[in-house]
């Protein structure tokens, strides 16, 4: 079984901002209803206070391999090293005035139900697997072996609106501190 929390980050590439988030600072997020691992749909546009959305490529499973040229892509690597630094701190982050917590990946609800379980992650994680939102917003995006991924950022929502803009992310173990430094920073 692998080991999916340790990543010598200095082995792995990291992302350039390529600019393909910029547009989204101050954006308002259309109504959509997306799947999530709570058996509820959310729609992000239209919840209240803020909300915390990180999004990533794809959660790995310790019971299989990692697609080919993963750990070489930039910005691919760190899904599940991500995912736990937000349940590490969700208490910290909510203190700091988070309202809302998700994940979100291109990835299906029932694919993300086993993580939500395996690393007992205390909020859900949203599929965009039909690709409504990412496709509404240009989120940013690579392809490997023929599939296409979300690239990984970080949104805070106020009131359905773009507050904040993490991109890109890395290391992503870290990406959880430094939303909740400058969460903390917002006062």
């Amino acid at each position: 079984m692998r080991d999916m929390l340790s990543v010598d980050w200095s082995r792995i590439p990291a992302p350039q901002d390529d600019g393909a988030a910029r547009h989204l600072q101050g954006l308002h997020l259309p109504r959509l209803l997306l799947p999530s691992t709570s058996g509820a749909a959310v729609d992000l546009s239209a919840l209240p206070g803020r909300t915390l959305v990180y999004v990533y490529p794809r959660m790995g499973r310790p019971d299989l391999p990692l697609l080919e040229g993963w750990d070489m892509t930039p910005g691919a690597r760190g899904c599940t090293p991500q995912s736990c630094g937000f349940r590490d701190l969700t208490q910290e982050l909510a203190a700091a005035g988070v309202d809302k917590l998700f994940g979100l990946s291109n990835q299906d609800s029932a694919y993300q139900r086993e993580a939500v379980e395996r690393l007992h992650l205390p909020f859900a994680l949203l599929s965009d697997a039909q690709g409504q939102l990412s496709e509404a917003l240009a989120l940013p995006v690579f392809e490997l072996n023929g599939s296409r991924f979300l690239k990984r950022l970080t949104l805070i929502l106020k009131r359905g609106r773009v507050e904040q803009l993490f991109y890109p992310v890395f290391p992503p173990d870290q990406n959880a501190r430094q939303v909740l430094a400058w969460l903390q920073a917002q006062g």
